[in-house]
This record gives structure tokens, sequence and C-alpha cells, in this order.
């Protein structure tokens, strides 16, 4: 196994002494280095030594052109890797690769990294970065760890001292505050056949609710509603999600409509390692968006940071001009349409406490330093094998300044299948960030009239 050589960030803030419940939020001289020595989102503005790394530079927001149906121009799409990684220089380059990305290099001989410069342009409005500024000083966790106090918007914790802070920064992290899409999903079988689903998403963060109360926030963090409309035996099928902040105090809240049934049931299967909607058991349901829900299943150790190709500015996987044919392949995506960047990114090890259940008994993370969107994360069997690879093809959706995904892959090694999900190239329109919406229409009422077909 690839042993990884970890650049650990030392500060001050790191050695100090937390407070004794270990939940502490940092005083305001450490906060003070966001915007100055930190980007407003806590990662290290400058770039490397050698400059394989840039400094940041937030992109504009017309950094490209924007088509009729909402898709971006690829602000780099002139560029050429600089070289590309495969099986026969992997072993160059595995010290900035993490154990996943090598084993599917090897498992799969046409399988590549084309590695191209790197640009940091990743941003938020500016009314986010105030939100976590503000955390920084007054952002707590509570329930053990398990949920938040004081927190606002997004990133709890720009500046983090454990790994549990640091995968809190993920869930919580800025994905536009309230979004519509149309996307699909593939599960191929090993020679490549595929079957696509598609699903319409909502996603409304609590403070984007028309009737928000920001006097009396409650415990929830954002609604969801996701229906499949395709293939045909699927559709009518719709999930709806109210997700809580802190999970044991209050525990995931989700239902599904039946349309075979015409009846809304409880379901707490959607959570942990129930199987993922639609998935043909290629993921759990805490794989969707790379990782979500409570945390309480874990122990997160932060082994600190370190430099790893990673994907980045994925605009070519998103472009209009695609079919969803040109994207999946046997074994693995078309990698020719993948972009890879060399960036810091925080590895935290999640392992599975004693008397815990889950199907990945470890699962290691590598969080990109400047969103704080796992791009990268090794999942492991009960033997401490290792068994899935995901990874998450993210760009900045610069006309709305929000860094997200376009595709998140994820393989399994033991079979040779795997799933992609995001794709929305052959759709009438990208992501609509101007989406609204009320508490009215996460109701169970409202998930039976989304299912009505």
């Amino acid at each position: 196994m690839n042993k990884i050589k970890t650049v650990v960030w030392v500060s001050a803030l790191a050695l100090s002494v937390m407070a004794a419940n270990g939940w502490a939020a940092v005083s305001a001289a450490d906060a003070a280095k966001l915007g100055t020595t930190l980007t407003p989102m806590g990662a290290e503005k400058a770039g490397n030594a050698d400059g394989s790394i840039p400094a940041w530079a937030p992109m504009a927001k017309t950094a490209g052109a924007v088509d009729a149906k909402g898709f971006l121009a690829d602000p780099y799409a002139n560029e050429k890797p600089l070289f590309v990684i495969d099986s026969k220089n992997v072993d160059k380059y595995a010290s900035k690769l993490t154990p996943g990305q090598v084993a599917m290099i090897k498992r799969f001989p046409d399988y590549n990294l084309p590695v191209y410069p790197g640009h940091r342009g990743a941003t938020v409005p500016d009314a986010v970065f105030a939100a976590i500024k503000d955390n920084a000083t007054q952002a707590k966790l509570v329930s053990d760890g398990n949920g938040l106090e004081n927190f606002k918007i997004a990133v709890p914790f720009p500046i983090p001292q454990t790994g549990l802070e640091v995968v809190w920064n993920h869930i919580t992290r800025y994905r536009g505050g309230s979004v519509s899409r149309t996307i699909t999903q593939a599960t191929p079988q090993q020679n490549g056949d595929y079957s696509l689903v598609t699903f319409e998403d909502s996603f409304v963060f609590r403070d984007r609710m028309k009737d928000y109360d920001p006097a009396n926030p409650g415990n929830i963090l954002f609604y969801f509603k996701q229906a499949v409309t395709a293939p045909a035996r699927l559709a009518g099928t719709v999930l709806l999600v109210h997700e809580p902040i802190d999970q044991i105090k209050q525990p995931r809240k989700a239902w599904v409509y039946n349309a075979g049934q015409r009846r809304v049931r409880e379901a707490p299967q959607v959570a942990y390692d129930g199987p993922g909607t639609a998935a043909d058991g290629m993921r759990t349901s805490d794989n969707l968006d790379m990782y979500n829900g409570a945390p309480d299943r874990y122990d997160w150790k932060l082994v600190g940071k370190q430099e790893l190709y990673i994907p980045a500015n994925s605009y070519k996987l998103d472009s209009p001009t695609l079919h969803y044919a040109d994207i999946i392949k046997p074994g693995h995506i078309n990698q020719a349409l993948a972009r890879y960047e060399l960036r810091r990114v925080w590895h935290v090890v999640a392992t599975l406490k004693p008397g815990a259940r889950h199907i990945y008994a470890k699962r290691e993370f590598y969080f990109d330093e400047d969103t704080w969107q796992a791009a990268e994360i090794d999942h492991y069997d009960g033997r401490g094998e290792l068994w899935r690879v995901a990874e998450a093809h993210a760009q900045t959706y610069y006309n709305y300044q929000v860094p997200w995904t376009t595709l998140e892959t994820l393989y399994d090694l033991t079979s040779g299948r795997y799933l992609a999900l995001g794709m929305k190239n052959e759709e009438k329109h990208a992501y609509n960030f101007e989406y609204t919406a009320t508490l009215a229409d996460y109701t169970q009422a409202a998930l039976r009239q989304s299912g009505v077909r």
C-alpha cells in the first residue's frame, strides 16, 4: 500500500491548550488571519514554495460565458496537461496520490490522471465570508461533537483544531444556499452497459427559506427533496429529508412516497449505510455528496495537511456538448475529460467506533483546503481492505460564486463496477441557484403531490 508523506500544518493554534470540553472556538487574534494570511474560507492564501500550487485568486462572476441553459464556459479550455499519471509512472508521483488513486491506476490499465496547471479560484459571496469569520470565534461543537452551537450559514470552523471540525466544514459548506437541478446517475456493468436514473432535486438551507425566522433558527440545517423521473419503473418515487444540525438530539427525518402504493412512509433507512436511492447497491445513503449525515459512528483523527493531485476546475466534464455515453465507459469514467491539479488538502481518518455498525470500517478523507469539499475518500471494509474509491469532480459555478461538484464517482475495486452521479450534460437546464421555497414545500402533503404522475 502506498505510504503517503503527510505535511502537518503546525501553528501556535494547533499546539495551544484547548478548552476542557475540546470544542472551543478560536481567539479573535487567530480569526484575524482570515482574509490576511489565510483566505476568508480558512485556506493558506499563498502558494507553495516551488509554485506548483498557486496563490489564491478568486474567480470573477464573469470568468466565462453562460449559455441559454445556464451551462458555463471553461475558462481554461485552451490549457493542455502538464503530464499524465498512469501505470508507467505512478510510483514517481505516489507521494502526492491517495492509496485509492494508486489502486485505481493498478486495477485498470487504461486509467490515468491528466494533471493541469493549478488555478485556485473558488470563492463565495461576501456575506458568506463574513458569516464564516463570525463562526471562527463563536461556533462550537455540542453533543459530544455531533451538533453545532452559534453557527451561521456555512463552515463553522475555518481554522480547525480537530478532524471532527474539518468534517463539519464539509457537511455545512456553502452550496449556493438553495438549488433545484435535474441530474442523472449511472451504475455501469463491467462491460460498460448502463441505464440512466434521472433525479429532480431541490435543496434549501434553512436561512434561504422564505419563512425562515432567524430569531428561532431551530435544529434544522437544510431541507432536501428528490424525485425519480426515469426510468419508468422507478418514476414517481420521491424522497423528502429534514436534515437536523444535531442528529443525536433529533435524528434525521426522512419520508418516501412510493408511486406504486401511493403512500408516504417514514424512511429511517435513509441514513448511514442504508442503501442509496436507485443505486443498485453501489453506494450508501451517506455516500451522497461524498459524505453526509451524522458523524457519531466514527472517531475522527486529524492527520494534517498534504499536497495531493485532486479533480479541480472540471468544466470539461460538465460541457453540454457531451453525451452521457462520452463520459460513461467500462470500469471508470472517460478520464480524458477529467482534470487534476495539485492542491493542499486536509487529511482526516474516520475509524468506526467500537460497537458501532457500518459497512465501511474506516474512511480516509482528503478535503480541499479552498472549499472544504471532500475531494477524495478511500473506503475500507471490515477486514481492513481498500474497497471503494470516491472522487469529487469539482468546479466553481462562478456566475453565482458557488464551489461544488459536477460529478461524483464511487469505484468498487472488488466488483470492477462504479457509480457516477450528477451528470446533467444532456438536460434542458443547468443548476438553478435562484430557486426559492417555503416550509410548506417540504411537508408530507407536498411529498404526496410531488409523486403524482
